[in-house]
């Protein structure tokens, strides 16, 4: 059972948060026995990328979270799931999640203008390649193995050969 709150994701290329997994959290919720803080698992928008998991992973996610007014919280990547520790519904009800959403819509902006770059670059270079095989194309076919009108034989020994 999940929940269906959204809290990110409008654009399906953009990294977000779309449900808490409700069978995750504490079964003593809602009751005298509820904890104050605990883990918290949300399902993302789509598989996180290589990158996109280690800048999650990363200092600067810990700084926005410190920053932000949360520096217990800690979050781990599994699978499709980010787990949000040392937290609870109202904290991310109340403005973690939001933090949360924009730190990853940061990340995915990050990580796609670094992709993009990188295709740009292979496009320049690729083209670039491309007009340096041409041009060295042209040249070769610009040599000419043509007599000069010089043609005399001249024999092994030095001499002229006569025809």
């Amino acid at each position: 059972m999940k929940t269906q709150t959204r809290t990110s994701g409008g654009d399906a290329a953009t990294l977000g948060l779309g449900s808490v997994l409700v069978g995750s959290l504490p079964a003593a919720l809602m009751t005298g026995d509820a904890p104050d803080r605990y883990t918290v698992e949300a399902v993302f928008s789509r598989r996180p990328e290589r990158e996109e998991v280690t800048a999650i992973l990363g200092d600067e996610t810990r700084d926005c979270l410190t920053k932000s007014g949360y520096p217990t919280v800690e979050v781990t990547v599994s699978d499709r799931r980010l787990e949000i520790a040392n937290t609870n519904l109202e904290e991310l009800r109340d403005g973690l999640a939001s933090v949360l959403a924009d730190r990853l819509a940061e990340i995915s902006a990050v990580v796609r203008t670094a992709r993009e770059t990188a295709a740009a670059r292979f496009a320049d270079a690729t083209a670039s390649e491309h007009e340096r095989a041409t041009a060295v194309t042209a040249l070769a076919a610009s040599v000419a193995f043509r007599t000069t009108g010089n043609t005399q034989a001249h024999a092994p020994d030095g001499g002229r050969v006569h025809a």
